[in-house]
């Protein structure tokens, strides 16, 4: 699928405690993207987004907007081959 594209996320800032993950995963249905959005141990928040490559753009500029409540400080996105292994978009609780 030459049009699909993965990317990995890292976003720094106000991103706990705030709906920012629910918005997130709102935001990449909405989207049709698949993937996943998770709370890490350092106060960040980290997401694996697959789909169509306009799509990935438009939630690339979603996660350096954020939600409502949520202050984004630094947004790291690196590219990864599109796997087509996701089915869903969905909230890890780990």
């Amino acid at each position: 699928m030459s049009d699909s594209r993965r990317v990995h996320v890292v976003v720094e800032g106000r991103v706990q405690g705030v709906f920012f993950r629910a918005y997130t995963r709102d935001e990449a249905v909405k989207l049709g993207l698949a993937g996943w959005v998770k709370n890490r141990p350092d106060g960040t928040v980290e997401a694996l987004v697959e789909g169509e490559k306009t799509a990935v753009d438009k939630m690339l500029a979603w996660f350096h907007q954020g939600s409502p409540y949520s202050i984004v400080k630094m947004v790291r996105a690196t590219e990864e081959a599109p796997a087509g292994d996701l089915a869903t978009f969905e909230i890890h609780y780990s």
